[in-house]
């Protein structure tokens, strides 16, 4: 089935895209950024620097971290990460109705000829 890859570019800053959206759902699922990571599969680091570069990128922090590891300490979404998440969500949902009827005639075409 044909689908959409939704990326957002904000130039100069960066780009989110489905990754780094998916890594803020994990870390507001699983309460940590290492678990998240575990959970995509990735590294620790790669968690850690996509995170820093989103706060870089929005100019203010989307995961409040504690320290203390499994002794209290993790990580949660700060209201702007929720705002992005929730934001970028709403995009998707609304390219991938637009671009559907669409989809589904690139689908036909492809599997008919």
């Amino acid at each position: 089935m044909a689908m959409l890859s939704l990326r957002v570019d904000l130039d100069p800053s960066g780009r989110v895209g489905p990754g780094k959206i998916a890594l803020l759902e994990q870390i507001a699922t699983h309460g940590s950024i290492s678990a998240a990571a575990r959970a995509m599969p990735m590294s620790y680091k790669r968690a850690w620097d996509l995170v820093e570069e989103l706060n870089r990128m929005f100019g203010k922090p989307m995961v409040a971290t504690r320290p203390g590891g499994g002794r209290g300490g993790g990580a949660e979404l700060t209201q702007a990460g929720l705002a992005l998440v929730s934001r970028y969500r709403a995009i998707e949902r609304a390219a991938n109705a637009a671009a559907e009827p669409h989809l589904a005639a690139l689908q036909d075409e492809i599997l008919a000829g």
